[in-house]
C-alpha cells in the first residue's frame, strides 16, 4: 500500500511537471524565436497568405478560405473527440473501480476511493478544458471567416487579424490539453504508464513543434517568402 501511494505521489507530479515545463519552453521559444517553431512559422506565413484577399486573385483567395475551413474542421473534430472520450472514460472508470480488487500489485498505484475520484476527475477536467478551448476557437474562426468574406480584406494588425490569431491559438491550446489528457487516462493502469506516456508525448511534440536549425540568412528568406 505504501509503495502504491509513493508511486502515485512521485510519478504523477513528475509527469505533469515534464509536460508543463516543455510547453513553457515552447511558449518562450514562440515568443522570442518564432522561426524555430512550426507554430511561429505558420503564424508568420498566415499573415502573408491571408493578404492575398487584398490582391484580387480569386484562386489565391479561394485557397485562403479553404485553408481556414480545414482548420475549422479539425478543431470541430477535436471538440467532438473530447466529449466522446469523456463519456467513455466515465464508463471505464466505473468498471475499473469495480475490478480494482483484482489488481493488488503496487505497480497499479493506490486503489482507494479518493484516488479513483482523482484519476477520473483530473482527466475529465482536462477533457472539458480541451472542449472549451476548441469551442471558443470555432467561434473565433467562424467570426474571422465572416469578417474576411464580408469586408473582402485582411489587414495585418487589424481587428480581423486579431480574431483569426485568437482562433488559431485557442485551437492549438485545445489540442494540446487533449494531448496532456492522454497520459492521465493511462493513470487507470497505474502511475508508471503515465510517466512513460508523458516522456513519449514530449518527444513526439518536440519533433512536431520545432524545426531544424537553418543558417540565419536562409531562415530570413523562408520567412520573407
Amino acid at each position: 500500500m505504501r509503495v502504491a501511494i509513493c508511486l502515485d505521489t512521485i510519478f504523477i507530479p513528475l509527469s505533469l511537471l515534464i509536460t508543463l515545463s516543455y510547453h513553457v519552453y515552447l511558449c518562450h521559444t514562440i515568443k522570442n524565436n518564432p522561426s524555430r517553431t512550426t507554430y511561429g512559422i505558420d503564424k508568420l506565413k498566415r499573415t502573408t497568405w491571408s493578404l492575398n484577399l487584398n490582391q484580387g486573385d480569386a484562386s489565391k483567395a479561394m485557397l485562403t478560405v479553404q485553408s481556414l475551413r480545414n482548420t475549422l474542421m479539425s478543431t470541430i473534430l477535436t471538440a467532438t473527440i473530447t466529449i466522446l472520450i469523456n463519456l467513455g472514460l466515465a464508463a471505464l472508470s466505473n468498471n475499473g473501480y469495480n475490478a480494482s480488487h483484482l489488481f493488488s500489485s503496487g505497480f497499479f498505484g493506490s486503489k482507494s476511493d479518493k484516488t479513483f475520484v482523482l484519476k477520473y476527475g483530473s482527466t475529465s477536467i482536462c477533457l472539458v478544458m480541451s472542449f472549451m478551448f476548441s469551442s471558443m476557437a470555432i467561434g473565433f474562426l467562424i467570426d474571422a471567416n465572416f469578417l474576411m468574406n464580408a469586408y473582402g480584406e485582411f489587414l495585418s494588425g487589424g481587428y480581423t487579424h486579431t480574431i483569426l490569431e485568437r482562433g488559431f491559438t485557442l485551437a492549438l491550446v485545445g489540442s494540446r490539453v487533449l494531448c496532456v489528457a492522454v497520459p492521465l487516462m493511462l493513470w487507470m493502469l497505474g502511475p508508471v504508464p503515465v510517466l512513460m506516456a508523458s516522456l513519449v508525448l514530449v518527444f513526439v511534440l518536440h519533433e512536431l513543434d520545432f524545426v531544424c536549425k537553418f543558417p540565419h540568412k536562409h531562415t530570413q528568406s523562408i520567412i520573407a517568402k
